[in-house]
């Protein structure tokens, strides 16, 4: 863990001189893909290339977390790993209310190094986050890429299911040091089904990175 000039060190990194500019600042660097690659090979190299937890925990909730409106608080490292050790291993991983990916992370961590180099794939496993802040989304989605995971984010109030949007996170050719593509499902009735969701908005601008057909409206998710 980074412990001096946290802040200011991925402040650096994203370009910008001020936090409050960091949520904006991600989305515009999630649907750049190429920038995204390159600001992820730099945030591993800050932090010494250690995926076993969420990097933004710590500058998320100093700099962004809305306490006051939603009462925002992510789970200490410590308890992200006890949940992990008495879940175990399984193939498929639901985390509501999942903020920028902590629990997800450590849990995907434990499988990961469950295998060798030789019989790891990213294709195992798949998880499935939810959480409704606009400002924990991108953030969410680029620690799960940058791990090259297979993960769906469902951006939802988890007792209502309104809903504004469905992202894929994909590593298609399963490699494991390899990154995912981010991808924006459809907003149609399919995808309200598959999910048990309803839109309320359309609020993102269409995003698909992947060379799988799974996105078009027709096929099954």
């Amino acid at each position: 863990m980074i412990e001096n000039n946290y802040v200011k060190q991925i402040n650096k990194i994203l370009n910008i001189d001020e936090s409050y500019k960091a949520t904006d600042r991600m989305w515009e660097i999630i649907y750049n893909r190429n920038l995204r690659e390159q600001k992820m090979r730099e945030l591993l190299k800050l932090f010494d290339y250690d995926v076993s937890y969420d990097w933004f925990r710590y500058y998320f909730e100093q700099e962004q977390a809305e306490r006051k409106t939603k009462k925002q608080d992510f789970t200490p490292q410590s308890i992200t790993k006890l949940l992990s050790k008495i879940v175990g291993t399984s193939s498929k991983n639901y985390d509501v209310c999942c903020g920028t990916g902590g629990i997800t992370i450590t849990k995907w961590f434990e499988d990961m190094t469950s295998k060798t180099i030789f019989t790891y794939n990213p294709s195992d496993f798949i998880y499935y986050c939810e959480e409704s802040s606009d400002r924990a989304i991108p953030f969410l989605l680029f620690n799960l890429a940058v791990r090259g995971m297979n993960a769906l984010v469902i951006q939802c109030d988890v007792l209502t299911r309104q809903s504004k949007g469905v992202w894929f996170i994909f590593n298609e050719e399963d490699n494991y040091l390899g990154f995912s593509t981010i991808n924006l499902m459809p907003y149609n009735s399919e995808v309200e089904k598959e999910f048990n969701i309803n839109f309320i908005e359309q609020k993102y601008k269409s995003l698909i990175e992947s060379k799988e057909p799974i996105l078009e409206d027709n096929n099954e998710i």
